[in-house]
């Protein structure tokens, strides 16, 4: 079956021409679509994932020939996760391709980070079947490159860090609590305050509660250890 004109589209932002365009519709339809027509983008994300994974942990390694694994592992983490799958899904415009279920589409799906993560590495899949390894090495190189060069040294997980710094200190574990939610049920803002026990308190507001919790939990980091380096 031949791509819409709004999936070819796609399909050059992504940079793959695609032999066999049945890959990238089965890449874009989520679960809620399925049909004894339609195969979902399920089993293509297990393997996307995993090629994913494969072409950062090489050019991390190729990239600092030194780091040890300590160091690497956060970098790799902070690469491969949902998040950052969710955020290239946006660059290309995945979301306006997703073939959602009535009711995927109405509760916002095309904006659901879950989706456009999970979407993003069903992609990565069709590509490497459709072009091999080689392919999709290039096509995900294409968009994270410039996230591969400008990832921290120390790449931990906010909220991970925020709690080894209070750990570190004999201080409990922060908490994290919902103060507001503003905005229709399909694109909701969730603001989060993270919390000390010694009172400290920062607050952010992001489109998931994750998103939340690790921007207010980055900025209470970032103003507890500005705050020791002043002693």
């Amino acid at each position: 079956m031949a791509l819409s004109a709004e999936q070819a589209e796609f399909s050059a932002r992504l940079g793959h021409d695609f032999a066999r365009p049945e890959l990238l519709q089965e890449a874009l339809t989520h679960p809620s679509m399925v049909s004894p027509a339609r195969k979902d983008n399920q089993r293509l994300e297990f393997l996307g994932d995993r090629v994913l994974g494969l072409v950062v942990a090489e050019t991390l390694l190729a990239a600092d020939a030194d780091a040890p694994e300590g160091q690497l592992a956060p970098r790799f983490n902070a690469l491969v996760r949902k998040e950052t799958c969710a955020d290239v899904a946006r660059d290309l415009g995945l979301g306006t391709v997703l073939r959602l279920g009535r009711s995927e589409m109405l509760s916002g799906g095309r904006r659901k980070e879950a989706l456009l993560g999970d979407a993003m590495e069903a992609v990565i899949a069709a590509v490497y079947s459709d072009g091999g390894l080689d392919a999709a090495r290039r096509v995900i190189l294409r968009h994270w490159r410039a996230r591969i060069d400008s990832v921290e040294a120390d790449a931990r997980d906010p909220k991970t860090a925020l709690q080894e710094w209070a750990q570190a200190r004999r201080q409990p574990p922060p908490r994290y609590v919902e103060t507001a939610r503003s905005g229709p049920d399909h694109a909701p803002v969730f603001t989060i305050e993270a919390r000390l026990e010694t009172g400290e308190v920062e607050r952010a507001s992001a489109g998931s509660k994750r998103q939340a919790e690790q921007a207010a939990a980055r900025a209470l980091l970032t103003r507890m250890e500005a705050g020791e380096n002043e002693r």
